[in-house]
Protein backbone atom coordinates (compact mmCIF):
# COMPACT_ATOMS: atom_id res chain seq x y z
CA UNK A 1 0.00 0.00 0.00
CA UNK A 2 1.37 3.29 -1.35
CA UNK A 3 1.44 6.39 1.67
CA UNK A 4 2.72 9.84 1.47
CA UNK A 5 2.63 11.08 5.19
CA UNK A 6 3.21 14.70 5.44
CA UNK A 7 4.39 17.00 8.37
CA UNK A 8 5.91 20.00 9.30
CA UNK A 9 3.05 22.37 8.69
CA UNK A 10 1.77 25.48 11.17
CA UNK A 11 1.06 28.89 11.71
CA UNK A 12 4.41 31.18 11.38
CA UNK A 13 3.97 34.82 11.16
CA UNK A 14 5.58 36.75 7.84
CA UNK A 15 9.34 36.69 7.35
CA UNK A 16 9.26 33.01 9.09
CA UNK A 17 10.34 29.37 7.95
CA UNK A 18 8.51 26.22 7.93
CA UNK A 19 10.37 22.79 6.60
CA UNK A 20 7.72 20.43 5.55
CA UNK A 21 8.63 16.61 5.04
CA UNK A 22 6.83 13.84 2.86
CA UNK A 23 7.78 10.11 4.14
CA UNK A 24 6.77 7.49 1.49
CA UNK A 25 6.15 3.95 1.70
CA UNK A 26 5.14 1.25 -0.58
CA UNK A 27 6.99 2.49 -3.55
CA UNK A 28 10.56 2.88 -4.95
CA UNK A 29 11.16 5.89 -4.09
CA UNK A 30 14.48 7.04 -5.91
CA UNK A 31 12.50 6.33 -9.26
CA UNK A 32 9.89 8.66 -8.63
CA UNK A 33 9.42 12.55 -9.44
CA UNK A 34 8.26 14.39 -6.04
CA UNK A 35 6.60 17.80 -5.77
CA UNK A 36 5.17 19.83 -3.57
CA UNK A 37 2.00 21.51 -4.58
CA UNK A 38 -0.86 23.56 -2.58
CA UNK A 39 -4.38 24.60 -2.60
CA UNK A 40 -5.39 27.87 -1.15
CA UNK A 41 -9.38 28.71 -0.55
CA UNK A 42 -10.85 29.00 -3.12
CA UNK A 43 -8.56 28.51 -5.60
CA UNK A 44 -6.85 25.61 -7.52
CA UNK A 45 -4.72 23.33 -6.75
CA UNK A 46 -1.31 24.50 -7.71
CA UNK A 47 2.74 23.01 -8.26
CA UNK A 48 5.43 25.04 -5.81
CA UNK A 49 7.95 22.34 -6.12
CA UNK A 50 9.23 18.91 -7.90
CA UNK A 51 12.15 17.33 -7.54
CA UNK A 52 12.95 14.43 -10.25
CA UNK A 53 15.02 11.12 -9.75
CA UNK A 54 17.78 12.90 -11.21
CA UNK A 55 17.94 15.57 -9.05
CA UNK A 56 16.49 18.33 -11.22
CA UNK A 57 14.40 20.36 -9.73
CA UNK A 58 11.24 23.10 -10.60
CA UNK A 59 9.60 25.94 -8.80
CA UNK A 60 6.75 27.71 -9.53
CA UNK A 61 7.98 31.62 -9.84
CA UNK A 62 5.80 32.70 -7.09
CA UNK A 63 8.47 30.91 -4.40
CA UNK A 64 11.32 31.29 -6.37
CA UNK A 65 14.54 32.24 -4.09
CA UNK A 66 12.88 31.44 -0.92
CA UNK A 67 11.38 27.68 -1.35
CA UNK A 68 14.02 24.97 -1.71
CA UNK A 69 12.92 21.23 -2.58
CA UNK A 70 14.98 18.25 -1.55
CA UNK A 71 14.74 14.70 -1.25
CA UNK A 72 16.19 11.67 0.78
CA UNK A 73 16.72 8.06 -1.15
CA UNK A 74 17.53 6.39 1.59
CA UNK A 75 14.77 7.93 4.21
CA UNK A 76 12.24 8.09 1.24
CA UNK A 77 11.42 11.64 1.78
CA UNK A 78 10.98 14.70 0.35
CA UNK A 79 11.48 17.96 2.10
CA UNK A 80 10.13 21.68 1.59
CA UNK A 81 12.40 24.57 2.94
CA UNK A 82 10.26 27.35 3.06
CA UNK A 83 12.00 30.72 3.99
CA UNK A 84 10.38 34.31 3.83
CA UNK A 85 6.98 32.95 4.42
CA UNK A 86 4.52 35.54 3.26
CA UNK A 87 0.47 35.59 4.00
CA UNK A 88 -0.18 34.51 0.07
CA UNK A 89 2.07 31.03 1.27
CA UNK A 90 -1.17 29.73 3.49
CA UNK A 91 -2.53 26.91 2.01
CA UNK A 92 -2.68 22.96 2.30
CA UNK A 93 0.42 21.44 0.75
CA UNK A 94 0.46 18.15 -0.71
CA UNK A 95 3.00 16.13 -1.34
CA UNK A 96 3.29 13.79 -4.99
CA UNK A 97 4.82 11.05 -6.37
CA UNK A 98 4.71 10.83 -10.04
CA UNK A 99 5.91 7.86 -12.39
CA UNK A 100 5.92 8.85 -16.33
CA UNK A 101 6.33 6.88 -19.44
CA UNK A 102 5.77 3.40 -19.94
CA UNK A 103 4.22 2.83 -16.36
CA UNK A 104 2.54 6.08 -15.45
CA UNK A 105 1.84 6.49 -11.21
CA UNK A 106 0.71 8.94 -9.41
CA UNK A 107 0.41 9.48 -5.90
CA UNK A 108 -0.98 12.08 -2.71
CA UNK A 109 -0.77 12.75 0.34
CA UNK A 110 -3.47 14.05 2.60
CA UNK A 111 -2.32 17.58 3.02
CA UNK A 112 -1.12 19.57 5.42
CA UNK A 113 -1.93 22.80 6.41
CA UNK A 114 0.48 26.02 6.30
CA UNK A 115 -0.73 29.44 7.92
CA UNK A 116 1.37 32.79 7.75
CA UNK A 117 -0.15 35.40 9.71
CA UNK A 118 0.70 38.22 12.37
Amino acid sequence: QVQLMESGGGLVQPGGSLRLSCAASGIIFSIFTMGWYRQAPGKQRELVALITSARGTNYADSVKGRFTISRDNVKKTVYLQMNSLQPEDTAVYYCNAELTGSIRRDYWGQGTQVTVSS
